[in-house]
């Protein structure tokens, strides 16, 4: 591939990700924008992640593979800023799936809004079996965006973002010492410069990894959050209440996992996945067997109509 500038870079950042690498990999080679480059940077990836990279590199010139020792995630974020030749950088996690036109959709908008400077969307959130649980759909105007963002709450989801490159790295890229809300700080940075915003349309399925325990970060993500919101409120001459206390992944105690699994539990019955759902109820009732709650999902999933399939069955 020459030096040229091209309309996007697609930027991955790689580690250890072998069991879910080939879909995601595959969903940015099939999209139906084909004009980029796809930069994934292997942060000193084992050999079976390596191995698919460097297969999938040689049948797709589009790929641009850069492997090194590791250096942590937000380093290599910061190396695929500096490395980008594409005008936007379009965001995918290592285990996350883009959808087919999400690059055509993302690319239309800006097209049309000069003035947006960081676009998102809808996303379905999925688990670590590929299980729909729910879709989610952000706030779209940049006005709520802001709002929710100076409050801690990231209404901008990454792994369905396109960014201006030259905005991105003018505002100083992602900030070491925001490791854990990095992606937060960025994006409240560069809203400072230009409008935000979501589109309607699913652009990807996001993974949850529903058996990973990050309770043990919780109370240090939340206070870089905070303090990223701080730094934003002082730029910004406002005074701001910081609002995402909760955490939103599962800590070891058997509360939290029990609370986590109801959750996804019941998306899953109000998405219509009813298999999915009783999966949660039994896991539910593995963790705290002696509460109600998991049987209730559980008789639900096997018994009663979700919504979404009262409503498809309503509509035949």
């Amino acid at each position: 591939m020459s030096k040229k500038e091209v309309p996007v870079t697609v930027l991955m950042c790689v580690y250890n990700a072998e069991r879910f690498l080939v879909p995601a990999v595959d969903s940015v080679l099939s999209q139906t924008f084909e004009d980029f480059e796809f930069l994934i940077i292997d942060d000193g990836s084992s050999r079976r992640s390596k191995e698919i990279l460097k297969r999938f590199a040689a049948l797709d010139s589009r790929i641009r593979l850069i492997s090194r020792e590791n250096r942590g995630f937000v380093v290599s974020l910061n190396e695929g800023l500096q490395e980008a030749r594409g005008k936007w950088i379009m965001r995918l996690d290592h285990d996350d799936i883009a959808t087919p036109e999400r690059l055509e959709k993302q690319l239309a908008y800006l097209e049309r809004h000069p003035e947006c400077v960081v676009l998102g969307g809808a996303f379905d959130y999925i688990d670590d079996k590929g299980r729909l649980l729910t879709t989610i759909y952000p706030p779209e105007d940049n006005d709520t965006i802001q709002q929710m963002l100076l409050a801690g709450h990231n209404a901008l989801c990454d792994s369905t973002l396109i960014f201006h490159r030259d905005l991105a790295r003018q505002v100083g890229g992602y900030r070491l010492e925001m490791i854990l809300a990095e992606d937060l700080d960025l994006w409240l940075r560069m809203s400072e410069h230009g409008q935000v915003a979501n589109l309607p349309d699913v652009l990807c399925q996001y993974r949850l990894h529903t058996r990973s325990l990050s309770g043990a970060h919780h109370e240090r993500q939340r206070e870089v959050m905070r303090k990223a919101c701080e730094e934003a409120w002082a730029r910004r001459g406002i005074t701001g209440h910081f609002e995402a206390e909760e955490p939103w992944r599962p800590s070891p105690d058997r509360s939290s996992r029990l609370r986590f699994d109801l959750m996804y539990g019941w998306w899953a019955f109000n998405s219509g996945e009813r298999r999915t759902a009783a999966v949660y109820g039994c896991r539910a009732i593995s963790t705290m067997p002696w509460r109600a709650d998991g049987y209730r999902l559980l008789a639900c999933a096997l018994l009663k109509r979700s919504k979404a399939n009262s409503d498809r069955q309503a509509s035949t």
